[in-house]
């Protein structure tokens, strides 16, 4: 039977369409007028890279990209030397590049709750996972390793 839980590309979307309701239902207060809202095109292509990145990295080592799924290997190396969730990292930076191009107050809201949200419903989760499969090999790899940045 198929996995129907809720996965963080599509919490990833809510946040777009959320923040897009926000924008247009109470805008509040423009913090990037135009033409400096196009900047936002910066974070979000960085963050578009980096979630390709880590994806291609799980692929080329053998592993799942999809949560709850146990992995074959701990990928260490690429955007992992950096981060230990890059994807999660990723979707905060496109989050961001899309306030940046909206230019109002109130989509900044979604990124305080974004990562809280990818914090309980998948990280935790995914850290305890690998925890339980790579032992002391994760415990060196956390230490050595911020969780965002």
């Amino acid at each position: 039977m198929p996995d129907k839980r809720i996965t963080p590309i599509t919490y990833l979307l809510i946040a777009i369409l959320a923040m897009l309701l926000l924008h247009f239902l109470v805008p509040g207060l423009v913090l990037i007028p135009m033409p400096w809202n196009v900047l936002g095109i910066l974070p979000l292509g960085i963050g578009l890279a980096l979630n390709l990145a880590a994806d291609n990295a799980l692929r080329k080592a053998g592993t799942t990209v999809k949560p709850f799924e146990e992995s074959r290997t701990l990928v260490t190396n690429g955007v992992y030397r950096v981060s230990r969730h890059p994807m999660y990292l990723g979707f905060m930076l496109i989050l961001a590049g899309v306030a940046i191009l909206i230019g109002s107050l109130t989509p900044w809201a979604i990124i305080v709750i974004f990562p809280i949200l990818m914090d309980r419903h998948f990280i935790e989760i995914e850290e305890h996972m690998l925890a339980e499969r790579f032992g002391q090999t994760w415990q060196e790899y956390k230490r050595r390793t911020r969780r965002w940045l």
